[in-house]
Parts: structure tokens; C-alpha cells; sequence
């Protein structure tokens, strides 16, 4: 009997082991890889450009976590959305959040027409005359560069603690926090 029994449990080994085999030789594996490696690749471009800028323009960032624990010690901060105000702010931001548009491309110039015509003057009156306050800066999401663009202005007007909050508003909702809307 246990010859018997050990006889049966091989061959269901052996026929699940089979089945495995052959489940595996019909499945094409290479474009699953494939795909797993080229998103690898995506998200590596995406991180190596959003660490260079950061370095480059000497802002901080921070974490979805890090700025809802901010907002719940109510931290002295402003908290800039640079998305458009009729099709983003208007219908979901951060609690609190301010807003001031900024262009999506790198900006190598400080005249742009995308700022609804603000200007530097604007954004400086917007984030207060104390240079040392926390200035939070966000957009939709990470390859989003409007948080970029803000993050510069500030550091150019001589802000000190300038961050990024580089997830933006995707982030925030991801993480299930609540925004708010402008009535």
C-alpha cells in the first residue's frame, strides 16, 4: 500500500510538473519580459531626469506621505499648484493649495505667456516675503514639469526651502487623500 500511495504521488508530481512545462512553452514569455524590461526603462529616464533637475536647480523634494503629514501638523508653508485653473485646480487640488500656472517646457526665460500674464512680481507677492517658509510646488503628476518650472522660480527669487512635490495631484488622489474643488 505504500508503494501504492508513493506511486500515486509521484505521477501527480509528475503531471503537474508536465502540465507547468507545457503551460510555460505556450506562454510568450519574451513578450512579457519584454514588456516588464521597456516599462524598467521608462521608469529609470523618468527618475534620472527628476533627480538632475532637482540637482541642477537645488530644490528638495517631498514625499505624497511627508507633505499630508505637513498639512495634518498645519507646517507654515505655501502650497503652489502650477496646473491651469479651469481644467485642473478649479476641480481638484490639495487642501490649501494656491494656484499659479506655469508652461510644461523647461523654461530658460522668465517671459512666457503661459503664466495667464502673472509675472515674477506675482508669484513673489503669492509666496510671501519670507524667504525662509517652506514653499511646496505641484503638478499633475511626475513627468509633469510645471512643478519644475515653479520649483526654479522660487529658488531664483531667492527662496531657501524650496520643494517639489513631485507625484503632484495623481499622487495625492493615488494615495487616497482628499482634494478640493473651487465652487
Amino acid at each position: 500500500m505504500k508503494f501504492v500511495k508513493s506511486l500515486f504521488s509521484k505521477s501527480l508530481s509528475l503531471i503537474a510538473l508536465t502540465t507547468c512545462f507545457a503551460l510555460f512553452a505556450t506562454v510568450p514569455t519574451n513578450a512579457f519580459l519584454d514588456d516588464k524590461f521597456k516599462q524598467e526603462v521608462e521608469t529609470e529616464k523618468v527618475a534620472v531626469k527628476l533627480v538632475r533637475d532637482v540637482q541642477k536647480a537645488g530644490y528638495n523634494l517631498v514625499t505624497t506621505e511627508e507633505l499630508k503629514s505637513w498639512i495634518d501638523s498645519k507646517k507654515e508653508m505655501v502650497i503652489v499648484d502650477t496646473m491651469p485653473y479651469e481644467d485642473s485646480y478649479k476641480k481638484s487640488h490639495i487642501p490649501g493649495a494656491v494656484q499659479f500656472l506655469f508652461p510644461i517646457p523647461d523654461m530658460n526665460n522668465w517671459e512666457t505667456k503661459e503664466t495667464d500674464g502673472k509675472t515674477e512680481e506675482d508669484f513673489k507677492k503669492l509666496l510671501g516675503s519670507d524667504l525662509d517658509k517652506t514653499v511646496v510646488i505641484y503638478c499633475g503628476f511626475v513627468k509633469c514639469t510645471r512643478s519644475h518650472n515653479g520649483a526654479v522660480w522660487a529658488k531664483k527669487l531667492g527662496y531657501k526651502n524650496v520643494y517639489r512635490y513631485s507625484g503632484g495631484i495623481f499622487a495625492w488622489k493615488g494615495a487616497g487623500f482628499e482634494s478640493e474643488e473651487v465652487k
